[in-house]
């Protein structure tokens, strides 16, 4: 998964974090081990703490839901698209032949909040769908 925005900016700061108390506790071992060793068991605990957190963060959240609350979710070899989709071709040798159509407007901002799912080898959409060649061999003309 690509992690894009604050998120982006959020695993770059833990990873500076993690680097900085990482030589943090190697010059602490260096200097008096013994501090050395309980600095390194506080941070463990605390760090499992925080591993926890997001165990139960990630469990607790939704698969698959986007920011705006649309799923999308596809089985292995199957297509799902959510939204307005226009002049498409999807599938092995399909192709979409004739002047593209009009991009349909954009429905209400309530009507959203759709939940797709394509099982294994199959196809669906929410949203308005035109001029589109979906599946093996197909051809919109």
């Amino acid at each position: 998964m690509a992690v894009s925005g604050p998120a982006r900016v959020a695993v770059w700061v833990l990873a500076v974090v993690a680097g900085v108390v990482s030589a943090g506790l190697i010059v602490a071992l260096v200097v008096n081990p013994d501090m050395a060793d309980r600095t390194a068991s506080v941070i463990g605990a605390i760090v499992g703490l925080a591993a926890v957190v997001l165990a139960v963060i990630a469990l607790v959240r939704s698969p698959g839901t986007s920011g705006d609350g649309r799923r999308v979710r596809s089985g292995r070899g199957g297509i799902a698209a959510g939204g307005n989709i226009t002049g498409s071709a999807i599938g092995d040798r399909s192709s979409v032949v004739g002047p593209p159509t009009a991009r349909a407007p954009a429905p209400p901002a309530g009507g959203r909040d759709a939940d797709v799912r394509a099982g294994r080898d199959g196809i669906a959409a929410a949203g308005d769908i035109a001029d589109n060649a979906l599946g093996d061999d197909s051809e919109r003309r």
